[in-house]
Parts: C-alpha cells; structure tokens; sequence
C-alpha cells in the first residue's frame, strides 16, 4: 500500500462523511480521490475501476433524485417546499455553522408546509419530506460505498 493508497482511502473517508453531514460534495469527493488513484496507477486496471465507481456513483445520484421525488410527488409535498428549507439551511448553517443547516431545514420545510396547508397538517408533510431526503441521503451512501469498496478491490488488484 502506497501513501497515494492512503491518501485516496482518507480522501473516500471524508467523502463519505461529507454525504451524512452536507457540508462537503461527498460523491464528487469520492469519484475525484478514485480519479487520483486511477491516474497515479496509470494502468488500464485502474481505470476500469474509475470507471466502475463512477458508474456506481452516477447511477446512485439518479435513483436518489427519482424514487424520493417519486414519494414526495405521491404524497403532495411540492419541490418548492424542499426549496425553503434548503434557503433556510444554508442561511442556519451560517447563523449556527452546522448544526443550524439542519435546524435551519427542518424549519424552512414546515414553514413552507405551515404555509401551504396549515398548522394540523404541517407536521406530517414535513415528516414526510424528512423521510424523503434521509432516503435521499441513504442511497447516496450506499452509492459511494459501493464504489469505495470497488476501490478497496482495485488495490488488491495493482
């Protein structure tokens, strides 16, 4: 095992945690560090796995965009709704630094469902729409750490 070994593993790690706590782009994380190793081998090999968690990664992004939609469309909750919690996110996440990205979330989505609907009917749309994005999360995960075990099977290969 190589230091470029090492530091692609560590760089994968941070991704990974970067997709449980959205402060940093945790799949594009993962596919550059794969794309360092790829290029540092230089051997067909190793671009075969690139190319392998890349396609990991990219089908994870798809799915995770479609089937939560999919279940937040079912159940009513419009985009605009996951809007103002991200806007109120982003502005928590400077007001209280991360923490208050998901405080600031939570709070933008029910306001928006408040709004919408009305205060007996905010709290479950906004549960729903919780739930949709921790699947959201959950595939992006799985995602990156199947491609992240596709690496892990590239070194013991070069």
């Amino acid at each position: 095992m190589t230091l470029i070994d090492v530091l692609v593993g560590l760089a994968i790690a941070v991704g990974l945690v970067g997709i449980v706590i959205p402060v940093l782009p945790g799949s594009l994380l993962v596919v550059g560090a794969v794309l360092v190793w790829a290029i540092s081998v230089g051997e067909p090999t190793g671009w075969a796995i690139f190319a392998m968690a890349t396609a990991l990664v990219a089908l994870g992004n798809v799915i995770k965009f479609t089937v939560p939609g999919r279940r937040m469309k079912d159940a009513g909750v419009p985009n605009s709704t996951l809007w103002v919690g991200a806007i109120l996110g982003i502005i928590g996440f400077f007001v209280v630094p991360v923490l208050g990205l998901f405080v600031g979330f939570v709070l933008g989505v029910y306001l928006a469902e408040h709004r919408r609907l009305g205060a007996a009917e905010a709290w479950p749309s906004t549960v729903h729409a919780l739930k949709a994005v921790g699947l959201s999360m959950l595939i992006e995960l799985v995602a990156a750490v199947l491609a992240a075990m596709v690496w892990v099977l590239g070194v013991a290969l070069v």
